[in-house]
């Protein structure tokens, strides 16, 4: 007896729907990683009637400026606590929502 005992088993070989069923499976693998890194709002473009964002507005305080003076003249139709926490969160202020003049925040699209 020579050789190891697989020897004598023919190779696999996938079936047409096997191929189909791997390359299904590698490209859904392929998107979950793609919206778990980019996240799923990369893709809300895709939506039939989706028009694309504004691009994001910016302000500079000026001295004895206050979140909340922003917020209101930034989006006077909305309740300024909404928009004072989507400057904050916008701008990575959650720990000290202190601003200061001079300083450029991003202002939420409204």
């Amino acid at each position: 007896m020579s050789g190891s005992p697989q020897s004598d088993r023919p190779p696999i070989r996938l079936t047409r729907r096997g191929r189909a069923v791997l390359v299904g499976f590698a490209a859904m693998v392929t998107l979950v990683l793609l919206w778990l890194t980019v996240g799923p709002g990369a893709f809300a473009g895709a939506r039939e009637g989706h028009t694309p964002s504004r691009p994001a507005k910016t302000v500079v305080v000026e001295p004895g400026d206050t979140l909340w003076d922003i917020a209101f003249t930034a989006d006077p139709r909305t309740d300024p606590r909404l928009v004072v926490q989507r400057i904050i969160d916008l701008n990575g202020l959650g720990g000290d929502p202190t601003v200061h003049p001079g300083q450029e925040l991003r202002l939420p699209a409204g």
